[in-house]
Formats: structure tokens, C-alpha cells, sequence
């Protein structure tokens, strides 16, 4: 028994070995495949298209920065600093039906009868544009929030403006209200720079160990504001017919005024 068993392995090694060269192919198609590359395809395509039909004199684009935030790091696909506004864009390379609206706190995809759950972009694009904000200090209303969906993918639900599979560098240049001057935009392209981690897989790594501890930090739905992620507090109502009563409003209140009643 213990000659056939010996035998057998034997063969399978030999097989193998004669096989090796499928090895560095298999991990080629594992590499095209992963989320890693969908990510950085997407990127690229917004990239391309940006310096295609948006003048490069006007829009000044700033791609992958990694940033210091509030308990760890932020990673902005793209940015485009104007003298029309910071266009803080993010990228999704999803495939499938997209189910989703503004305010709620997850997005659907659904491939057939597959169905998957993602963060909302516009939330995850707001702690982007809340960052930038303090960093440069400035006003939140002079940012503008872009999501950009690259991948074969069709929305099923209606989705805000600034949501689009294309005609988004129609959508940045329809914002035509001058809000900074020339020394203003490169002042802001310098700062962004100065502040920017250095691009690498040390840097990706790193920004990767504190989206894990983020995770770690257990937040429960109803301390949660569904329109910004910021925590809820509770207050109490000093005008109008609910005057003394309690309700939830968002910390980040007066930039975000969601409310939550509490009776």
C-alpha cells in the first residue's frame, strides 16, 4: 500500500513539475481579476478621459493622494483643483445593476441572482471632501463631490446629479462660478502636495492597516448619521411645538443637518 501511495505522489509531482510554466499564467489571470486592478483600470480611464476633454491650464489634476486624517489616513482617487472649485472625484469599476440613493448608507450591485453591498460613494466621498477642508481651510460649499462608475454597470435606481457612468467632465465644466483666483489655485495645488504621503506600496499598506482598525471600531446604525457618517448626539429642542423634547441631530451640525426623532 505504502509503494502505491508512494507511486501516486510520485506521478502528481512529475505532473506538476511538467506544468510549472501554467503557474506564472494562473497568477497573471489572478492579478486582471483582482479588485486591486478593476481599482486602478477605473482610475486610469477617468485619468485619461480628464486630460482628453478638460483644458490643463484650467483644471489641474492631482491623482491617488493619500492624506493624514482624523485617526488615520484618506485616499482620494482624483483631484481636481479650478478656479471654478476643488472636484473631489471617486472612482467605482463595478459590473452589474446598481441600486441606490443619497442618503442611504449602503449601495447594492446585483449581477443575476448575485447580490453584494457596498459603502455609498457620495458618504465615503464626503469624509474626502471634510478632510480636504481641514487641511486647506476651506469652506466645504467650494468642493465639489463627483462619483464616477467606469464599469459595465446600469443604474436602476435614480441617482443625484453628481452620480454618473458618463458626461462627467460635461458635469465639471457646467460648474462655471468663479471661486478662487490663479495664486489661490496653485497656493491650494502646493499645499495638497506638501501634504500628500509619497505614492508606494508603503504607503497603500499603511492606509490599509487603518481602514482595518477603522473597521474594528464597532459603530451601531443608530449612532450613526446616514447622510455624512458622522456620530449622532442627542439634544433637545428649544423652539417650536417639539420645544423640550429629545431628538438625534448629527455632530457635524451646522454642515450637516440631519435629524433623528427619538420618541
Amino acid at each position: 500500500m505504502n509503494d502505491i501511495s508512494s507511486q501516486i505522489l510520485s506521478s502528481a509531482w512529475q505532473a506538476l513539475l511538467s506544468m510549472w510554466y501554467l503557474i506564472p499564467i494562473l497568477l497573471i489571470i489572478a492579478f486582471f481579476k483582482s479588485r486591486f486592478f478593476k481599482g486602478k483600470l477605473g482610475e486610469s480611464i477617468v485619468n485619461f478621459s480628464i486630460t482628453k476633454n478638460l483644458d490643463k491650464n484650467t483644471y489641474h489634476l492631482i491623482k491617488d493622494v493619500t492624506l493624514p486624517s482624523k485617526g488615520g489616513t484618506t485616499q482620494i482617487d482624483h483631484i481636481l483643483v479650478s478656479k471654478y472649485g476643488l472636484f473631489v472625484i471617486e472612482t467605482k469599476n463595478i459590473m452589474g445593476w446598481i441600486f441606490g440613493s443619497e442618503n442611504q448608507k449602503k449601495w447594492t450591485q446585483q449581477i443575476y441572482k448575485h447580490k453584494n453591498t457596498f459603502q455609498n460613494p457620495l458618504h465615503q466621498n464626503y469624509k474626502h471632501i471634510k478632510t480636504l477642508s481641514e487641511i486647506l481651510n476651506i469652506e466645504e460649499s467650494k468642493f465639489y463631490s463627483v462619483v464616477v462608475f467606469t464599469g459595465e454597470s446600469s443604474f436602476k435606481t435614480k441617482m443625484p446629479e453628481n452620480v454618473l457612468d458618463r458626461g462627467y467632465t460635461k458635469y465639471i465644466k457646467s460648474k462655471s462660478t468663479v471661486l478662487f483666483s490663479d495664486t489661490e489655485v496653485y497656493k491650494i495645488i502646493n499645499k495638497i502636495e506638501a501634504k500628500q504621503f509619497e505614492r508606494g506600496f508603503k504607503t497603500n499598506r499603511e492606509h490599509v492597516k487603518n481602514l482595518k482598525k477603522t473597521h474594528k471600531k464597532v459603530v451601531t446604525p443608530s449612532n450613526c448619521c446616514p447622510k455624512c457618517g458622522s456620530q449622532l448626539v442627542e439634544r433637545v429642542a428649544k423652539k417650536g411645538v417639539n420645544a423640550g423634547n429629545t431628538f438625534l441631530g448629527c455632530s457635524n451640525f451646522p454642515k450637516c443637518r440631519f435629524v433623528k426623532n427619538t420618541n
